[in-house]
């Protein structure tokens, strides 16, 4: 099972030197990969909406400064040398499709193929307003065949698509990705549809575990999720344990209400010995990655948590 942390790409740790000492000091600890989220443009935060808390507001302390992930992950990059770069997750009707697929296929290239692509269809009526062409009550349909159309980038030398969306015929997207086919697509979301799509094309599931309407916070829920994954995953043609889970923690420890609201123990709540025992009932259960936000004012906080948990928690699995 893979480990990997959440890279701060808002509020004050986003600042270049914050952002690249977490990085760096992550790579040298042993974590697997790095995740960076996606909002180009937020509203007024404090209006409660966002989905993975429960009182419905953002974590952070200040989401608003933001810098573009895409971005953000070539120039971290070009500062680390062997940690994997995971999107998480990119917006996929933020941006036109042949330009995602070539911002993507150069990320892949020169990073020396460390890139996985989590994807999300997208929940924010009022960024999509602002920076997306296409309706957002299509996002869903949009993000479906915005990815086949990457594939058919990613892969042919001659690419040919014709969608409702998306009509590609007479150019070619070189280079190609380094990873073969491509790379990795951990599907976002906790939704049928998401999950429909991580059944069709996804290398992995991506769930948040906190999503108040689709909860995945206790034992059960997860275990229940994964069920229906594989069953759907089965339905299309494929193995049902070809795809991946990776699950992404938000909080962890002390600060995670005991109790879900199905009476059950909630995941990653209690002392070091519970999250160290979730972890292991996690990897038995068949999740292939976890990524924890660390969650702390400075990066020197969030870098001394990192060796902490890497020591007290992680090396103990």
């Amino acid at each position: 099972m893979q480990i990997g942390f959440n890279l701060p790409n808002s509020g004050p740790l986003s600042a270049a030197g914050s952002m690249i000492d977490i990085a760096r000091q992550g790579e040298a600890m042993g974590y697997d990969y790095l995740t960076l989220t996606d909002h180009v443009v937020l509203p007024d935060t404090k209006v409660p909406g966002y989905p993975y808390s429960e009182t419905g507001e953002f974590y952070e302390s200040a989401p608003i400064e933001r810098h573009e992930q895409l971005i953000g992950m070539a120039y971290v990059a070009a500062k680390t040398s062997r940690i994997r770069l995971v999107a998480a997750v990119m917006v996929v009707p933020h941006r036109p499709a042949v330009l995602a697929a070539k911002m993507l296929a150069t990320l892949d290239v020169l990073s020396g193929g460390r890139l996985v692509v989590g994807i999300g269809a997208g929940w924010l009526k009022s960024e999509f307003d602002a920076v997306v062409t296409t309706p957002f009550a299509e996002r869903g349909a949009v993000t479906d065949e915005y990815i086949d159309a990457f594939k058919v980038l990613w892969s042919e030398h001659q690419p040919r698509f014709t969608g409702r969306y998306v009509k590609i015929d007479g150019i070619a997207l070189e280079p190609k990705p380094l990873q073969k086919p491509h790379p990795p697509i951990w599907v976002g979301g906790e939704s049928g549809p998401s999950m429909r799509r991580a059944a069709r094309v996804g290398d992995a599931w991506y769930p948040i575990g906190s999503n108040n309407q689709h909860l995945l916070d206790s034992l059960p829920r997860l275990r229940a999720g994964i069920a229906r994954l594989r069953a759907l995953t089965g339905e299309r043609g494929r193995d049902p344990h070809s795809v991946g889970v990776a699950f992404r923690v938000k909080r962890y420890g002390s600060v995670v209400p005991p109790l879900a609201s199905d009476g059950e123990r909630r995941l990653f709540s209690g002392n070091d010995a519970d999250v160290t025992a979730d972890l292991r009932t996690l990897r038995d259960l068949g999740v292939t990655a976890i990524d924890i936000d660390f969650g702390r004012p400075t990066a020197a906080e969030v870098i001394a948590e990192m060796r902490r948990f890497k020591a007290q928690i992680i090396e103990k699995i």
